[in-house]
């Protein structure tokens, strides 16, 4: 049967279009950042992804056209000054791909359970397919230029044990002493210090670039938040004997040029957030300290607040781009009463 007689579901269309969204705003952001950067080592994986978002916006395109769907308005060349000078170093153009890539594999596999109809289930394979090429080469660069943020080292014990004692899960309480940390739970406070890093800088970046105050001041306390909980995890490792997180050394330039439209920011940063909040909801299931889960629900709870008031800047601004949804049929039918009658 041919895939254009085959209506897409509610989940396939909401794939194709977040999917165009993340796409259009990635070609803007990546065609700005790979215009000043010199290695061209550092330059071949952000060179990957803007090539990749370029294709993807086009492919979705086509699928918008020919099932009779609006595509659409996204990001456009409208969005993103490419002239306004240099905004980051080298080294953050790549660790940003990298760190996007993580988000990406995350969003395709989604997509990929949310769709069925063969043709759509086919693009996102091949889309989480080349995003997981473009994080492996991320990290070989990144590698090979001594530039790889690397998760804490750890002495582990030789035998296989199993957990025999309830206290294994405590962690709350003040005269109670806290088991040290497993692995699992490094790595995600690990993993968590790496977005939130990523995070001060975008907002910083965005706030020395924005003429708009209210983007500037919600910007600043995205910082200010982003370093709250860089500083929790960092805590909870020392505590726990374990060393803080290696970060990449990269910078923001003194760039205060307006680079990209409020609009780009306020969806890169709910992107960011949206991301956020599922690691911090993973890692705070994976996690076996009661302790650690308190402390991610916490954390979780903020990060919310801060996206909800960031969405309320966007409707307030007319920037927030509705997704595709049902007929209000109540709409539809008021409108067959006020017919008049023949």
């Amino acid at each position: 049967m041919e895939h254009s007689k085959i209506s897409l579901t509610s989940s396939e269309i909401a794939a194709i279009w977040t999917a165009y969204m993340n796409d259009s705003m990635a070609v803007c952001v990546l065609s700005h950042m790979i215009k000043y950067m010199e290695d061209e080592d550092l330059k071949g994986p952000v060179q990957t992804s803007l090539n990749m978002a370029k294709k993807h916006v086009e492919e979705l395109k086509q699928y918008f056209q020919k099932e009779n769907l609006a595509t659409p308005v996204g990001f456009t060349e409208d969005d993103v000054d490419l002239d306004a000078p240099q905004l980051s170093t080298d080294t953050f153009g790549l660790t940003y791909v990298t760190q996007m890539a993580r988000v990406g594999m995350v969003a395709y596999s989604g997509y990929v359970s949310m769709s069925v109809r063969a043709d759509i289930r086919n693009h996102f394979i091949e889309g989480l397919r080349e995003t997981s090429l473009l994080y492996d080469e991320a990290i070989q660069v990144a590698l090979e230029k001594g530039i790889l943020g690397r998760a804490p080292y750890i002495e582990t014990t030789k035998e296989i044990d199993f957990i025999d004692n309830k206290s294994y899960l405590s962690g709350l309480g003040i005269f109670k002493q806290k088991r040290p940390l497993n692995a699992v739970e490094i790595s995600h406070l690990y993993l968590n210090s790496m977005t939130n890093s990523v995070g001060v800088k975008l907002c910083i970046a965005f706030a020395q670039t924005t003429n708009n105050p209210e983007v500037r001041d919600y910007m600043l306390k995205g910082k200010e938040i982003a370093k709250k909980h860089l500083k929790k995890f960092a805590e909870t490792l020392l505590d726990g004997d374990i060393e803080t997180p290696h970060l990449p050394d990269y910078a923001i330039m003194n760039s205060t040029t307006p680079t990209f439209s409020d609009k780009l920011l306020m969806f890169q940063m709910s992107l960011l957030s949206a991301a956020g909040m599922g690691n911090y909801s993973t890692a705070a299931s994976a996690s076996q300290r009661s302790d650690l889960v308190l402390s991610y629900e916490k954390l979780s709870m903020e990060i919310a607040l801060f996206a909800k008031k960031g969405l309320d800047i966007m409707i307030k601004n007319n920037w927030l781009e509705q997704p595709p949804g049902t007929l209000d049929r109540n709409k539809i039918s008021k409108k067959s009463t006020n017919q008049p009658s023949n």
